[in-house]
C-alpha cells in the first residue's frame, strides 16, 4: 500500500502498525508504553496521530493500529497537539514525578488542571511515576515468571508483587525496570547485590571480564529450564570464545 505521513510518501505492508511505518521512516511519534520487544498495548495514548482515508478524520493510537488502506497521516497537527497536551496533562496528574512526562508536557505546552489531582503517597513505592502502561507486567509475563501484577481498583490501582511482599518467583532480572518508560521502578545495585521489589539478589559475574551475567536465581532458572549448567561467560565474552574456536578450526 501506498501511505502519505505528513506529507511524505511512504510503503508499507497491509496489516503493519503505524508506529512501526512512521519509524521504519525516520519519522518520530512519541510514545511511553510503546517498547520493540513487546507488542502494541495502546494504553498511554501519547502516540496518538490523525488518519483520512475517503475524507474522514480519525485520532487513532499508532501503536496498534493497523493499515489496511490507503491513507494520509498526520503526526502533529493542530487537533492531534490538542489531544496530546489534554493526555499529557493526565499523565502528569498521575506520575508527577516522572522526568521524561515533565519533558514531553513542555514540550506540547501542556498546563496543569486543578480537576486533576495528583496521586502521591510519597512512601518511595515509585507510583509517583507509574503511569500503569503495563509494560513491566508484560515484561515480566513474556519471562514466564509472573512475580508482578496490577493490584487494587480506581484510583489505589497499581503495579505490585502480590500482597506488596517479596515474590516468591521473581528472579531479579531488571526487566520490567528495563521497560519502564518513566524509572518507576526502583532497583539498587552494589558490587555484589541487586535488590528490586523488596527483594535481594546476590550476583553472578563473567569469569572471564568480570561483568555481570545476571542474578545467581535468575542464571539457575534460565540453565534449568533448558538442562545446562549456568554460563560461566557474558554474552561478549561467548561470542569472542566461539570466534576463537572458529578462527582455529577453519582459519589458515
Amino acid at each position: 500500500m501506498n501511505i502519505t505521513i505528513d506529507g511524505k510518501a511512504v510503503e508499507c505492508e497491509n496489516g503493519e502498525y503505524l508506529l512501526d511505518v512512521a519509524a521504519r521512516n525516520g519519522i518520530n511519534i512519541p510514545t511511553l508504553c510503546h517498547h520493540e520487544a513487546l507488542k502494541g498495548l495502546g494504553s498511554c495514548r501519547v502516540c496518538i496521530v490523525e488518519t483520512e482515508i475517503d475524507g474522514r478524520r480519525d485520532i487513532v493510537a499508532s501503536c496498534v493500529y493497523p493499515l489496511e488502506r490507503d491513507c494520509a497521516v498526520y503526526t502533529d497537527s493542530d487537533r492531534v497537539r490538542r489531544h496530546r497536551r489534554m493526555i499529557l496533562a493526565l499523565l502528569q496528574a498521575r506520575a508527577p514525578g516522572s522526568i521524561e512526562i515533565a519533558r514531553l508536557c513542555e514540550e506540547y505546552g501542556t498546563q496543569k488542571y486543578r480537576r486533576f489531582s495528583a496521586r502521591s503517597k510519597g512512601d518511595g513505592s515509585g507510583d509517583t511515576k507509574c503511569i500503569l502502561c503495563g509494560l513491566c507486567v508484560k515484561a515480566c509475563e513474556s519471562l514466564g515468571t509472573g512475580a508482578i501484577g496490577t493490584v487494587g481498583r480506581g484510583v489505589e490501582k497499581k503495579v505490585s508483587t502480590p500482597y506488596d511482599e517479596p515474590a516468591l518467583v521473581c528472579v531479579g532480572c531488571g526487566s520490567c525496570a528495563a521497560v519502564c518508560p518513566t524509572g518507576a521502578i526502583e532497583l539498587k545495585e552494589d558490587s555484589s547485590t541487586r535488590t528490586i521489589w523488596g527483594k535481594e539478589f546476590d550476583l553472578e559475574f563473567c569469569k572471564e571480564c568480570g561483568a555481570v551475567t545476571g542474578t545467581a536465581f535468575e542464571m539457575y532458572r534460565a540453565a534449568n529450564r533448558i538442562g545446562a549448567e549456568p554460563p560461566e561467560l557474558c554474552g561478549d565474552c561467548r561470542k569472542k570464545a566461539i570466534t576463537g574456536v572458529m578462527a582455529s578450526t577453519y582459519g589458515k
